[in-house]
């Protein structure tokens, strides 16, 4: 099941950070570039790393200066992270090119990359919950709320993982039919941010 892959591939890229903690650590991707789990490991990376720097910006005691240089990399990795659900979408775009779509068929409200993208965040989120939920020097008061937030979220797991693989399934039965759009962010890009454009003349 794809899910479960994913999961799977998801938790070991985040252990694989957190041998170090350091959001400057190069990714040393173990799988090849040809396969399905190189993209799902990538991905993961991209969230893990921008989970801390979500961490790190909100330091009251933070330098204006290198917040605000902080920003830019966080401004870069939604970037890759866009990207990154795009080539994925591609993935599987290819894998079902040759499905033939049933005539009522539906389309679903978000792609299958992006199901992935909240299945890779809510990966990031039962590992910091579970770190909380066990923190020795926290209170029992802590660990007990943050315990049964960890209940919640790993039923969402479940839940989550289940519509993944159900829309897989609909999507390679001809029951449902992927429709990809771009992103098309427009504040990063030099001809459509009038901030940016402004400045250029």
């Amino acid at each position: 099941m794809f899910a479960k892959l994913a999961y799977s591939v998801f938790e070991q890229s985040i252990n694989d950070y957190h041998k170090f903690d350091n959001v400057d650590q190069p990714i040393e991707n173990p799988y090849a570039k040809d396969q399905f789990e190189h993209l799902l490991y990538a991905k993961n990376w991209i969230d893990t790393v921008q989970w801390h720097f979500e961490d790190i910006i909100r330091d009251p005691q933070i330098d204006p200066v290198a917040a605000l240089t902080l920003k830019r990399r966080i401004d870069a990795s939604n970037q890759e992270r866009t990207d990154m659900v795009e080539y994925i979408d591609s993935y599987f775009l290819q894998k079902f090119a040759n499905v033939e779509v049933k005539a009522n068929a539906k389309i679903n409200s978000e792609s299958p990359a992006w199901a992935f993208d909240r299945l890779s965040i809510l990966a990031l989120k039962i590992f910091h919950m579970n770190e909380e939920a066990t923190r020795p020097e926290a209170s029992q008061a802590h660990r007990d709320a943050c315990q049964s937030k960890l209940n919640i979220l790993l039923e969402q797991r479940t839940d989550l993982s289940t519509a993944i693989d159900d829309l897989l399934s609909d999507i390679q039965n001809g029951d449902k039919f992927m429709k990809v759009y771009k992103q098309m962010k427009m504040y990063n890009d030099e001809e459509l941010n009038p901030v940016l454009y402004q400045n250029k003349k």
